[in-house]
């Protein structure tokens, strides 16, 4: 069997820091946005003792993230060889799975999740301190897995280096001063071409790192086709140059992908951006008259 060697050329830190910042701030602003909604709730209810439980779930989703991204990511580090490519392969394609899922539910479920984050927190306060604890946790957790897992798959070309880490945190401190900016009025943004024009983006992304864990998996010897190239331009197209090292940041862009990875990245960008671009029966709606929903982002502050 061919071993397949890994691009010896790390990606830039300027790459890095950039590709990741740009998930940290998408999936921070989505998590955002879901913390908002509750805490503006609340506030306007009248119900701030509560706000302290909300807190303390956002704060355990967040621990229990970071857990969630150093254990899989460093935790690889310890293996080496074969194991360490069947890992990174099986992580990625997990990612992959989890954000396609994301990505696709919240093009349909982002003009009712205010709605039901507003009942469901109802509820939550009506029930106990424990309830806005699970109910705060489990809205912010379910978005800061998807960050965790697509950042493990997308670090995993970094060659260990920490800087996707720190590009992801920035990323997601610019989301939370843009979410506080929002709640007191201070910033307005239009979140419909936001997360489109970020979505089509997220699913190129996420199309390179479903590339690089059918090349980990096909350099473990668990997918076939591993000596087959689609096409090798490394004779021209130098992976170390600055545009090099952007497509391999940001995107898991290799020279010399094997003919699976070729098929797989196609098929993957292209169903899934038609899925994701198609019109929503709110669009379909729009279009024919009827006012959409109101946008579940757009929260007054109090």
């Amino acid at each position: 069997m061919t071993v397949l060697a890994s691009v010896s050329t790390a990606p830039s830190v300027a790459t890095q820091i950039f590709g990741s910042g740009l998930i940290g701030v998408r999936e921070g602003l989505e998590t955002g946005i879901v913390v908002m909604i509750l805490v503006a709730f609340l506030v306007k209810s009248d119900r701030r003792s509560a706000l302290k439980w909300v807190a303390g779930g956002v704060g355990a989703a967040v621990a229990m993230v970071v857990a969630i991204f150093l254990g899989i990511h460093y935790g690889t580090s310890t293996v080496s060889g074969m194991a360490a490519e069947l890992i990174a392969g099986l992580a990625s394609l997990v990612a992959v799975v989890i954000v396609t899922w994301m990505v696709l539910w919240m093009r349909t479920a982002a003009r009712s999740i205010s709605g039901e984050l507003r009942a469901g927190m109802e509820k939550a306060v009506a029930v106990g301190p424990f309830a806005v604890l699970a109910l705060s946790f489990f809205a912010v957790g379910r978005e800061g897995v998807e960050t965790a897992l697509l950042m493990v798959g997308y670090a995993e070309n970094a060659g260990g280096s920490s800087w996707p880490l720190i590009g992801l945190l920035l990323g997601i401190l610019i989301a939370a001063l843009l979410t506080v900016l929002m709640y007191f009025g201070a910033v307005r943004i239009n979140f419909a071409v936001f997360f489109k024009y970020t979505g089509v983006l997220l699913i190129v992304v996420a199309g390179g790192i479903l590339a690089y864990g059918i090349r980990a998996l096909q350099t473990a010897g668990w997918l076939p086709g591993s000596s087959t190239l689609a096409f090798d331009i490394s004779s021209w197209f130098d992976m170390s140059s600055w545009y090099g090292t952007v497509a391999q940041g940001i995107f898991n862009f290799r020279a010399d992908p094997t003919l699976f990875q070729a098929i797989a990245w196609l098929s993957y960008v292209v169903v899934v951006l038609v899925l994701f671009l198609r019109p929503t029966s709110a669009s379909r709606s729009a279009k024919a008259g009827t006012p959409p929903a109101a946008d579940p982002a757009a929260v007054p502050h109090s």
